[in-house]
């Protein structure tokens, strides 16, 4: 429900008013990528950012999605032929299994489905569902969102032009787990020019404080990047989030990241073995308005561009 406070922001704030025509309404489809991007980027940080002479890491993000497109872009982000192309660079044992890909909700057929299992669409960001037991879930819930997902074309919200031409279906893949942790953590790797830089850890998804996102170096050394801080956390307990198989994931990491300016690839690590999570060229889509000015700022710089040389 629409709050006054809400409607009184869209009315009076042009920024605000900008982002909501533009996810919720899919408005401004006239607009070239340049200026919709820098109409956008203002929005988030209260600046327009120069696109000529980018500095900070979601600048250079916005430069690379217009200026860096390749066909092999479009396989990598979606979430289908992805597997294909992971199992091809990698082999197939870093693969979660797929159960079944469809073009409708409704061509599912869900008693050829496990207990658990998990929904997504293969052409977007957010579009999940998690089924634990399928004796008891919301399945009309589930349908709105992935109908939902499946109706827009994931390129006009940030002109992420990878996902352009995807093709809008849902996936089903093995539900993972390792029976220890409850909430399953995934690891972010993200790399520039082909090395990784920094991991994100992201965790307690579906706990009452919401999630929670911290970043260490290669190394495994805590990196203060994001705005928001955490007072309850030990620098020993985030040790605990290590992952036996870290050196494993740098390694694979850098070989999906050759030859590319900036991708960050995404593993799972479950009772001691690794998993492919997904690929992603632009981290937030380059509107990261969570991490601190000086990390920006030090992505940036580590970021090359071929404008850099």
């Amino acid at each position: 429900m629409v709050t006054i406070r809400k409607l009184f922001r869209y009315l009076y704030d042009s920024d605000y008013r900008f982002l909501i025509n533009s996810y919720r309404f899919g408005m401004y489809k006239g607009m070239s990528d340049e200026a919709y991007l820098k109409r956008k980027f203002k929005a988030c940080f209260g600046y327009v950012p120069d696109l000529e002479n980018p500095r900070t890491f979601n600048e250079k993000l916005q430069w690379l999605k217009l200026h860096d497109r390749k066909d092999i872009y479009t396989t990598m982000v979606d979430k289908y032929e992805a597997k294909k192309y992971v199992g091809h660079v990698i082999g197939e044992k870093y693969v979660i299994p797929t159960l079944g890909v469809w073009d409708h909700f409704d061509d599912i057929d869900f008693s050829k489905l496990p207990m658990s299992f998990v929904l997504k669409c293969t052409h977007d960001s957010g579009s999940v569902v998690l089924v634990r037991d399928k004796n008891h879930w919301d399945k009309d819930a589930a349908k709105k969102l992935l109908e939902r997902g499946l109706s827009r074309n994931y390129y006009w919200s940030g002109r992420e032009w990878p996902y352009k031409n995807v093709k809008p279906r849902i996936i089903a893949e093995a539900y993972m787990g390792d029976g220890v942790i409850a909430d399953l953590r995934d690891f972010k790797l993200q790399c520039f020019n082909g090395c990784v830089d920094n991991i994100l850890v992201c965790t307690d998804r579906f706990s009452s404080k919401g999630v929670r996102y911290f970043y260490f170096d290669r190394d495994w050394n805590f990196l203060p990047y994001t705005k928001e801080k955490y007072d309850d956390i030990d620098l020993n307990v985030l040790n605990r989030f290590k992952p036996q198989n870290l050196a494993l994931m740098i390694s694979l990491a850098e070989v999906f990241s050759a030859g590319f300016p900036e991708l960050r690839v995404d593993f799972y690590e479950i009772n001691g073995k690794v998993y492919f999570g997904e690929l992603t060229f632009y981290s937030e889509g380059g509107f990261d308005n969570t991490i601190t000015r000086e990390a920006d700022v030090a992505m940036g710089e580590k970021l090359k561009l071929p404008i850099d040389a």
